[in-house]
Parts: C-alpha cells; sequence; structure tokens
C-alpha cells in the first residue's frame, strides 16, 4: 500500500494507521500542514470495499486500503488549501473510518476513534464529514478534547452544513455574474447532484432566489425533503450531469469531473459543494476551460462549514453576524481566481492552488523563523 510514493502525497506531515480490534476500528488518520494552525479537517465514515464486491476478500481488502490511503492524503491536502484560502488559523487533516457506517457505526467505535485522535495531543482536530454526524462526534468527544463542529457546550458550533451550503450559495452567485454577467439568480438552471443536508440547504437558498432546479440523490427522503420545498424537476443520478443547465452544483462525493463526464456537461458554471470534484488535477480543470466552463475550486467554494467551527478550536464565543460575514467573502475570493483566470488564461484550480500554497509556504517559513532553534 504506497504512501510516500501515492500520487496524492504531498509532503504530508503525519499519516496514522488506528485500529482497534473490540470495536473494528480501521482509520487513518492524515496531518498535512500545521503551518497556519492545528490540522483540522472532517472525519469521513465509508464503505470503500463496497465496490469490490465481486473480487476475491483479499483483494478486496487491498484495494480498498489503498482508495482509503489515497482519498484521506488529498483531502487532507484540500484541507490546508481551504483553510488557507479562507484566511483562518487552521492548518489541513483529515481522517476516514473504513466500513459502512449504519452498521460499524456504533458509540464504542467513536470513542476508539476518539482515543486515537487524543493520541496527536492536538496536531489534529476531527469534524464532521461524509458518513459521520454531530451525534457519533460527539461521542468520540467524549474520549478527546479534539474534536470540533459539536452541538450545544460552551463553544459548540454544531452542524457546519447551513454555513457550507450558504458559501457555495454566494459562490454560484459570484460565478454567474462573472461568466453569465447576470447579477441574481432568477430562471437560472441550477443541478445539483446529492441532497445530503449541504445540498438541501442550498436547494432552498437557490429556490429562495428565484432558480430552476433539477435535482438528483441515491436517497428517496433526501429527494422528498427537497420537492417539498418547491417546483423541482427529479432526474436519475447517472444522468444529472448532462442535464442542460447554466450550473452544474455537486454535492456529493468526489471524482465527479473527469473523462466520461466532462463531454457531456452543458452547464457553464460548475460550483458545488463536494471536495475533489476533479478526478485529475490540473486536467479537468483545463479541460473545462476550453469547454468554456467556469469551475468554482472546491475547497474555496465548499470552506463555510470549517470557516464556522474555526472558533470553536480555539475555544472562543463568535457569534452568527461575524461568523456569516466570514462565510460570504468566499464570494469575493472566487472572484479574485476567476479574474486571475481569465487574465493568465490558466485554470482556476491551478491559479487557486498556487495561491494557497504561498500563504502555506509564507506561514511555514515565518514559524520557522520563530522557532528558539532558528534563533540561534
Amino acid at each position: 500500500m504506497p504512501v510516500f510514493n501515492s500520487r496524492s502525497f504531498r509532503d504530508h506531515e503525519q499519516v496514522v494507521f488506528c485500529s482497534d480490534r473490540v470495536t473494528g476500528l480501521k482509520a487513518i488518520i492524515a496531518v498535512h500542514s500545521t503551518a497556519l494552525g492545528p490540522a483540522t479537517g472532517g472525519t469521513r465514515f465509508w464503505d470503500y470495499g463496497a465496490i469490490y464486491k465481486s473480487v476475491p476478500v483479499d483483494v478486496a481488502e487491498s484495494r480498498a486500503e489503498e482508495d482509503a490511503v489515497y482519498d484521506v492524503l488529498r483531502l487532507s491536502r484540500g484541507m490546508s488549501y481551504k483553510n488557507a484560502m479562507a484566511g483562518l488559523r487552521l492548518g489541513g487533516g483529515k481522517s476516514v473510518i473504513i466500513g459502512a457506517p449504519k452498521t460499524l457505526g456504533t458509540d464504542d467505535l467513536m470513542r476508539a476513534f476518539g482515543r486515537n485522535v487524543n493520541r496527536l495531543g492536538g496536531n489534529y482536530y476531527a469534524a464532521e464529514d461524509v458518513g459521520t454526524s454531530p451525534a457519533m462526534l460527539a461521542a468520540a468527544s467524549e474520549a478527546t478534547e479534539y474534536v470540533c463542529g459539536l452541538e450545544g457546550g460552551e463553544f459548540g458550533t454544531g452542524d457546519p452544513s447551513p454555513h457550507t451550503a450558504l458559501g457555495v450559495f454566494v459562490g454560484i452567485k459570484a460565478a454567474v455574474r462573472h461568466r453569465l454577467n447576470k447579477t441574481d439568480l432568477k430562471g437560472i438552471r441550477v443541478a445539483i447532484q446529492g441532497l445530503g443536508h449541504v445540498g438541501q440547504y442550498l436547494a432552498r437558498h437557490l429556490l429562495d432566489a428565484g432558480a430552476d432546479l433539477i435535482v438528483t440523490d441515491i436517497v428517496e427522503d433526501n429527494i422528498n425533503a427537497v420537492k417539498a420545498m418547491g417546483d423541482v424537476t427529479v432526474v436519475k443520478p447517472e444522468g444529472i450531469h448532462a442535464v442542460d443547465c447554466d450550473v452544474f452544483a455537486p454535492c456529493a462525493l468526489g471524482g465527479g469531473l473527469n473523462r466520461k463526464t466532462i463531454p457531456e456537461i452543458k452547464a457553464t458554471v460548475i460550483a458545488g459543494a463536494a471536495n475533489n470534484q476533479l478526478e485529475r488535477e490540473g486536467v479537468e480543470d483545463e479541460d473545462l476551460r476550453r469547454r468554456g466552463a467556469l469551475y468554482a475550486p472546491d475547497y474555496v467554494i465548499n470552506a463555510g462549514g470549517i470557516i464556522s467551527v474555526e472558533s470553536e478550536v480555539y475555544k472562543e464565543r463568535l457569534d452568527e453576524d461575524a461568523r456569516r460575514a466570514k462565510v460570504l467573502r468566499i464570494g469575493d475570493t472566487l472572484s479574485r481566481i476567476f479574474e486571475a483566470s481569465d487574465r493568465q488564461e490558466r485554470p482556476t484550480g491551478i491559479i487557486a492552488n498556487e495561491m494557497a500554497e504561498d500563504i502555506i509556504r509564507s506561514a511555514g517559513e515565518a514559524k520557522l523563523a520563530a522557532t528558539p532553534a532558528a534563533a540561534e
């Protein structure tokens, strides 16, 4: 199982493999960078072996572990970039728990996960992600203080999904203004792929703004929840990327922008909440640019959730107006990226990566210069 040679490894500071025989915990924690502050990022609980049911068990387990390593390395680096571009005092980290959350996600397992987080001594703070919930993170917090996004408590910020959705909404408005020269979303056709917590909150914002929605999800209850909000068109999951629309908003798992789907995309704007939307960094971004589609880098547009929990990591009180103001700045950040991309005729994702890397590099150099060893 490659780590240092993985195509998603980029000078990560620490990668920790965790297991607990009693609860069945198998997890990986990746700390990409602590230059800007403690590494902070969600805990993804996912059955990486589900797609390998037709192969021998030992082969399936090996492939699942390789996929989990790739996922956690890429996601943690994305968190470093996300936190840097959002102007936060947080580094980048991520964790994955391997398995099906509905069968394995017990309180005992989450407490075992919390004990492993605690061993990192504050280098990594765990938050909610796909497959986990505030309740699951609350169980983990019984074994460690290094958990954020909790409900209740003196500094608890609760479910970050509403803030993530708000950031994606203002990001869509910025992209529509830049590419379609339209200052509002009335009549704009938006296709939302994935109607989990974030997707549902985003749908509410878009409907209130007068957008026309085309939606899909693999969970019928999620679709029904959005249908109850207003008039929406429902399509099958496999066809959502190819519908005739102005904006395609991927809000499910990553890798959806690839060599197969991009030629079929009709949208002029790609702006959604999913992490790692590009299957191959730089390649699909350039493909979209050449096709005239404007891509909003995922880790910039979906930063609202992590913005909402920064104060929790630092045990600070932050009122809702101040938190909201930080999230609304996502639109301005994206506008700067779009303008730079136009000037340089280069992909928006590459522009954003370079901006983030400069921020992280400068912070790392300043941190090193401030250490006693450097002073000597």
